[in-house]
């Protein structure tokens, strides 16, 4: 497997989501831009997002609202002043993205007024959605004005594998990110890509559980090549599960948005009884975690499969018209949600740690910027409000922009001749069922032991066999050439046992770590976050 001549740029960013693509759009003034995406361009975290983004825009609503409800379902965790940028920048982007043609639900016979939605942890209506495929609708716009753009070079099914950094090559200095080694998918060969300035837009790492609400491309690749680069890696503890999943193998997972609760629909036990009020005040608009614990433990008390959420109190046509793509997807299932309770269980859904950055975007490496989920800037804390996840792609994603311009004036470009790719004398993997069976392994061993509850003792478990796992993987990956599927297993191997270090680490329960072994919050000595760097 040879690589190519080597493909410069003045920019790359490393994924296609909302982060990636705001950023991309707002340097292309300035230099050539290269998009790398592991699948189609619009396959992305972004794509799949049913419930909208958090901005202020409401009369009874305030700056102030927003930040305190973000902090009260951050646990203690979130940094202050990173929420209030965010949170007051977002309003005025939100309107920008309806000026490059994103179409938000308005208010029916009330042309320019939003039809804002209220989800759970949210004391007011500040949700921006378009129907419930607002993800969608942003992805669509702005790869439409991504496609204006000549600047822009858009490629697809090109896997990054590794950053390439200063550090690697021998040289002094700050470590700096020089670009990245990627596999172009269809023609089986492995690019240098080289830019000044390298942007990390690469999503969570939801595949690494066995059940999960996001797309098969979470497979944590850019906290993982971050991580082997040098940089640090914070609060992987803080795994959010969302609540309300469709349970029923047909529909791997699909997502009841939390929008549906914030309409008044009701999560019921097995006898038909609501049970959200005995865990919570806010009952069924209780914040993510405490939902999804409750969830858990209602499951276990009684032994069933799965809890239903009801919203057939509500208008029919209220329904339909408000959640359409729910309520079609439910009926190709045989569920009509306007008539009958759904069956719902929860499932991996957001990563709230990540490659450590500030607001800006900026990390530890030079040139080296991360923006959305696949970044820790401290907005969300130990658990993220719903719809805030959008709201920071957009945010720094902007900021990283302003950033990446600054440092294109000033940045050096080191005169190093970046290395081609060599794969050796490694041949064809001929085992492919290993592979196939460690993907299995970690991600059934990561449901059993380090889910919604744990404990010291799953976790340890866990930690032996990641670490027995990571051996084979490694020897795989050095023995023969690169394969997507390979690829993202070892970054998935990684990502697990960053979570489980992370976890025992954390000698507390707080937001969405939860632990039997310490159940209680430890403001002493624990209300700080948890960082992991490469010795």
């Amino acid at each position: 497997m040879a690589a190519n001549s080597q493909r410069n740029y003045d920019f790359l960013v490393i994924g296609s989501g909302i982060a990636g693509l705001t950023h991309a759009l707002k340097v292309a003034a300035l230099g050539t831009v290269a998009i790398i995406t592991k699948k189609q361009r619009a396959e992305s975290n972004t794509n799949y997002a049913q419930g909208g983004i958090a901005a202020v825009m409401a009369k009874d609503d305030s700056l102030e609202l927003h930040v305190r409800d973000t902090l009260e379902a951050g646990a203690g965790l979130c940094k202050e002043d990173v929420v209030r940028t965010i949170v007051s920048e977002g309003p005025v982007l939100v309107r920008e993205l309806i000026d490059f043609g994103v179409k938000f639900t308005e208010k029916e016979n009330e042309r320019g007024q939003y039809d804002l939605g209220r989800e759970g942890g949210h004391t007011r209506r500040r949700v921006m959605h378009a129907g419930d495929i607002t993800g969608r609708e942003i992805e669509r716009a702005l790869l439409a004005q991504v496609a204006r753009h000549q600047n822009i070079t858009v490629l697809e099914e090109s896997l990054a594998i590794d950053l390439i950094t200063t550090q690697k090559l021998g040289a002094s200095g700050p470590n700096q990110c020089l670009g990245c080694y990627a596999l172009d998918k269809k023609r089986n060969v492995v690019e240098v890509f080289a830019a000044k300035i390298t942007l990390l837009a690469t999503g969570g790492s939801g595949k690494v559980y066995l059940y999960t609400t996001n797309p098969d491309i979470a497979s944590g690749d850019g906290v993982a090549m971050a991580y082997r680069a040098g940089a640090s890696i914070s609060d992987m503890e803080f795994i959010q599960f969302h609540p309300t999943c469709l349970y029923d193998r047909r529909a791997k997972s699909f997502l009841i948005s939390e929008a549906v609760r914030g309409e008044g629909a009701i999560l019921r036990g097995p006898d038909g009884e609501p049970f959200m009020q005995r865990y919570h005040a806010m009952a069924d608009l209780a914040p993510r975690d405490i939902v999804a614990r409750a969830i858990d433990a209602e499951m276990k008390k009684t032994g069933a499969d799965c809890v239903t959420l009801d919203i057939t109190h509500k208008d029919p046509e209220f329904v339909k018209k408000r959640f359409p793509n729910i309520y079609a997807k439910c009926l190709e299932y045989g569920y009509d949600m306007t008539k009958m309770p759904l069956p719902v269980v929860p499932a991996t859904h957001y990563q709230c740690g990540g490659v450590v950055t500030n607001v800006d975007g900026e990390t530890e490496l030079v040139g080296l910027l991360a923006a959305g989920e696949v970044g820790c800037t401290g907005l969300h804390g130990a658990n993220r409000l719903a719809s805030n996840s959008l709201l920071e792609a957009l945010v720094v994603g902007h900021r990283a922009a302003e950033v990446a311009v600054r440092q294109h004036a000033t940045l050096a470009t080191p005169r190093l001749a970046l290395p081609q790719w060599e794969s050796g004398d490694a041949a064809d993997p001929d085992e492919l069922v290993v592979v196939t069976h460690n993907w299995s392994e970690i991600r059934r061993l990561m449901w059993d032991y380090v889910g919604i509850v744990r404990t010291d003792k799953r976790l340890l478990r866990a930690r032996a066999r990641i670490q027995n796992l990571q051996r084979e993987i490694n020897q795989f990956y050095w023995d023969y050439k690169v394969t997507p599927d390979l690829i993202e297993l070892r970054n998935l191997a990684l990502v697990a046992e960053l979570i489980i270090e992370s976890a025992l680490q954390r000698k507390e329960s707080r937001g969405l770590h939860y632990t039997l072994d310490y159940p209680e919050h430890d403001n002493v000595n624990w209300k700080r976050d948890t960082v992991l760097r490469k010795a």
